[in-house]
């Protein structure tokens, strides 16, 4: 019987948690430039076309694959809320403009970077444990605290998670500012009166809320939790 989270519910305007990691657990950036690549793969999906007919991967490697067709990005058709990165798996929290962009996003942008990694790393194979998990974000309580939980991947310590490079988290604190992040949707909940009608244990900030906010969001967003296994 499979998962759970991998009979994907693809239902159009809907949040989705969504995640990945390397096949046998393995690494899948190994360096600063493989992370690079992975950011600049779902800046260029996300963002307007542009007029060059460049690779994606020429700004980040200086390699400039001959394709039939250029790549197409998803404008308009997915959003990216947030991201992080770790050493052997990512999270990412989209919301679907269109039904298919999602699935589309994720195709796109796992093929394209398992291609660079083989081709960089002299290797054949699967590079992601089959298919991407997602489960769709029933309600905003919910749709919070997983951006809580994906911003608290790296290692919660004082002042580190504003200092990871690889997490959209700078972006919420406003130390810093990306084009092809939407971070609206969570930070409104912190607009009065929003805040008042939802239990964040005196948290007026999202900072206070990632940092301080005592109750495990795994207790929280339950089977939203989908790196479980």
């Amino acid at each position: 019987m499979p998962a759970r989270d991998s009979v994907k519910q693809y239902v159009e305007g809907g949040f989705y948690h969504v995640y990945n990691r390397g096949v046998e657990r393995r690494r899948i950036f190994l360096d600063d430039q493989d992370y690079r690549v992975f950011l600049h793969l779902l800046k260029f999906y996300l963002s307007q076309p542009q007029a060059s007919g460049d690779h994606p991967l020429k700004e980040v490697t200086g390699f400039n694959p001959v394709r039939p067709r250029p790549l197409s990005t998803l404008y308009k058709k997915v959003e990216l809320l947030c991201y992080c990165l770790m050493p052997n798996h990512f999270h990412l929290l989209v919301r679907q403009l269109d039904k298919e962009g999602m699935e589309k996003l994720l195709r796109s942008l796992l093929t394209t970077y398992a291609m660079y990694f083989n081709r960089r790393y002299d290797r054949t194979g699967h590079l992601f444990q089959g298919t991407y998990r997602a489960a769709l974000v029933e309600n905003d309580n919910y749709l919070l605290h997983l951006s809580r939980y994906i911003h608290q991947n790296p290692p919660l310590k004082k002042g580190y998670l504003s200092q990871y490079p690889y997490s959209s988290y700078p972006n919420y604190i406003g130390e810093k500012e990306t084009e092809w992040l939407n971070t609206k949707p969570i930070l409104s909940f912190f607009d009065r009166p929003k805040i008042n009608k939802l239990n964040l244990n005196g948290a007026t900030t999202y900072k206070k809320f990632v940092e301080g906010y005592r109750q495990d969001p795994k207790e929280i967003i339950g089977k939203l939790a989908i790196d479980r296994e």
